[in-house]
């Protein structure tokens, strides 16, 4: 079986680096919580060839940001999905936003200077 190659340059946020045991560790919580938010749909841990749960980092904090709703906020089940899945669309609409304002910023850089127009808006001859 050939060798895989660490990934080059630093870990990613997404990459698949906890088994569960260490993840349930990480967060203080049992290992059938974990299969359990994962059910409920608030977590997506990679899976490996083997079927092995592998959490991220992204995944970590996605289970401790459900856990402060549940135990701080007192937020139901229900109401952790709901939240989950709204922060996950303010997140990517955050990313639009700031991809538009970066090619908004080349464009008025970009900017030719308008043709100059007489007083009823035809070209200046």
């Amino acid at each position: 079986m050939p060798r895989r190659r660490p990934p080059a340059g630093p870990p990613r946020d997404d990459d698949p680096c906890y088994v569960i045991s260490i993840a349930a560790r990480l967060v203080g919580l049992h290992q059938q919580t974990l299969r359990y938010y994962e059910r409920a749909g608030f977590i997506r841990p990679h899976r490996t060839g083997g079927n092995i749960r592998m959490y991220s980092n992204a995944d970590i904090r996605r289970i401790r940001q459900a856990q402060r709703l549940i135990d701080e906020l007192g937020v139901n089940l229900a109401g952790v999905e709901v939240v989950l899945r709204m922060s996950d669309q303010l997140r990517e609409l955050r990313a639009e936003l700031d991809e538009a304002r970066a090619e908004l910023e080349l464009l008025r850089r970009a900017r030719l200077p308008a043709p100059a127009v007489d007083s009823e808006g035809r070209p200046a001859r």
